[in-house]
């Protein structure tokens, strides 16, 4: 019991719920306000962990500048994401009424597509880099200087996220898709605007965490998938389209798993995560903050 109190366990999870929140954040944003199933979110990430992997390896550009470039590189593709695959599709009034299943099917071939690129391109061995590794004392609580990152970087940006919406107009504008989305076109919102600027958002928060991810953990080109199916417990448990819930779902999810496998075995991750999943969809299949429907 003692164990379970220790410091590592409190860090080791603060660190997984910071990482879960980010990658959640991105895949509610995209489900919420557009009803599409991201399911190759993981390998956003993967583009983002590899692009700061390389900026260290070959020029010692360190995670905290990469990152910012992470971002940008994962927005623009979500733009041209949206652009290329999704913008016509949503016109179209034969097409847009499977969009839901439809986005399925598409996002999963992206991300075969994007698993094999990062094959042929960066190969499938594991890639790591050490970045950050000194150890911090913070009172008492001894954590490197990475996983302290990590946490920092995921509570600024989740709160200036957080913040976008409940202040600008544009964040605004996409809460109000979430809520009702025919009645947003209806009162003036740009929705082709707020669509391009959720997927952006969304996508630079996947190239944000997968940056993060790649000082701690060794990367492949298949390393996204395990983050993208915690995502959507992570969202399932939370609510769709509810973003405080995300981050209640994130902490539960991270509280499950490290302190689970430290009761258990580390063999035991995946039924613990998907035990907890199935036993809250029967308990609340709206989600813990989600809403009822009548």
């Amino acid at each position: 019991m003692h164990e379970l109190l220790s410091p590592e366990l409190l860090t080791a999870a603060c660190t997984v719920a910071s990482i879960y929140a980010l990658v959640a954040l991105g895949l509610n944003l995209i489900y919420g306000t557009l009803r599409l199933l991201n399911v190759a979110h993981g390998e956003i990430m993967m583009i983002g962990a590899y692009l700061s992997y390389w900026m260290f390896a070959n020029w010692q550009i360190g995670t905290l500048t990469s990152m910012l470039l992470a971002m940008v590189v994962a927005g623009l593709l979500g733009a041209l994401c949206y652009r290329l695959l999704f913008n016509k599709t949503e016109q179209s009034r034969r097409l847009s009424s499977r969009l839901e299943g439809n986005s399925l099917l598409v996002f999963f071939a992206l991300s075969v597509i994007l698993q094999n690129l990062g094959s042929l391109v960066f190969t499938p061995s594991p890639r790591s880099y050490s970045y950050l590794e000194n150890l911090v004392n913070l009172g008492g609580v001894t954590i490197t200087g990475n996983r302290l990152v990590i946490v920092a970087v995921s509570v600024v940006v989740t709160s200036l996220v957080l913040l976008f919406f409940r202040y600008s107009l544009q964040g605004l504008a996409i809460r109000a898709m979430i809520q009702q989305r025919d009645a947003a076109s209806l009162i003036g919102i740009n929705i082709e605007r707020t669509k391009m600027t959720v997927f952006c958002i969304g996508f630079a928060l996947a190239g944000l965490a997968g940056s993060l991810i790649s000082m701690t953990d060794s990367i492949t080109p298949f390393s996204g998938f395990p983050y993208t199916m915690a995502a959507f417990i992570v969202v399932i448990l939370g609510g769709l389209g509810s973003i405080g819930g995300g981050l209640i779902g994130a902490v539960l999810l991270a509280v499950v798993e490290v302190y689970g496998s430290a009761l258990t075995s580390p063999a035991y991750r995946s039924i613990l995560l998907y035990g907890v999943f199935i036993s809250i969809l029967f308990i609340r299949p709206q989600g813990l903050l989600g809403r009822r429907l009548a």
